[in-house]
């Protein structure tokens, strides 16, 4: 099997500290999206949306969206604790994952893309857009902060692929993308954060 990525992208990025977390070792293939690898016509028929990461099983399957690609990771090493090992903690992390992910991620990429126009070849940028979407990112930040202030990760006391997801929120999309200071303006994220830095998959 074999994942196609960007190195430089958050997706991709994502998936590969969860790999990492989990100890497993994968061939990658590397396409520049920035300079449109990912839409040739051979890529296309292999991926649902001509997005990275995509993973391709040896029997050709082929299996698109980050969260996707780790969760049948964590299945095929028999090994699903990132995503939560009692019920409450699945629900607690699945509910989480999807917050972090829509109210953050997606917002923050909505919003550096839009007003960036760094796919204007191929996308239609709406200037307003990014700026609402820049805003919702700030909006959602407080939120975070406080779910901090009462746990030591984002979904509870245990590290989970939220908090992945998370440490690429706060460090690529807040403070490089969008030059949002979050870990200057609130004192849990940042601890939160730190914390989560210092774990081998994070280096």
């Amino acid at each position: 099997m074999k994942i196609y990525e960007f190195a430089a992208n958050p997706s991709s990025r994502r998936v590969g500290i969860f790999l990492k977390e989990l100890g497993v070792e994968v061939d990658r293939v590397q396409l520049n999206v920035r300079e449109g690898e990912n839409l040739t016509s051979e890529y296309l028929e292999k991926s649902v949306n001509g997005k990275v990461p995509m993973l391709e099983l040896d029997d050709g399957t082929c299996i698109s969206e980050t969260i996707a690609i780790c969760r049948f990771f964590a299945e095929h090493q028999n090994d699903t604790s990132l995503f939560g090992t009692t019920p409450a903690e699945k629900g607690l992390v699945e509910m989480w994952q999807r917050i972090v992910e829509l109210d953050g991620l997606h917002m923050g990429f909505q919003a550096f893309r839009n007003l960036s126009g760094v796919y204007a070849d191929r996308e239609r940028c709406v200037e307003a857009w990014g700026n609402e979407a820049k805003l919702r990112v700030e909006e959602f930040l407080p939120k975070l902060d406080k779910q901090l202030a009462k746990n030591q990760y984002i979904a509870g006391e245990r590290f989970s692929i939220v908090d992945i997801t998370g440490f690429l929120f706060v460090g690529f999309v807040c403070e490089k993308a969008l030059e949002i200071k979050a870990l200057d303006i609130y004192p849990n994220i940042q601890t939160w954060y730190n914390k989560v830095s210092e774990r081998p998959a994070f280096q």
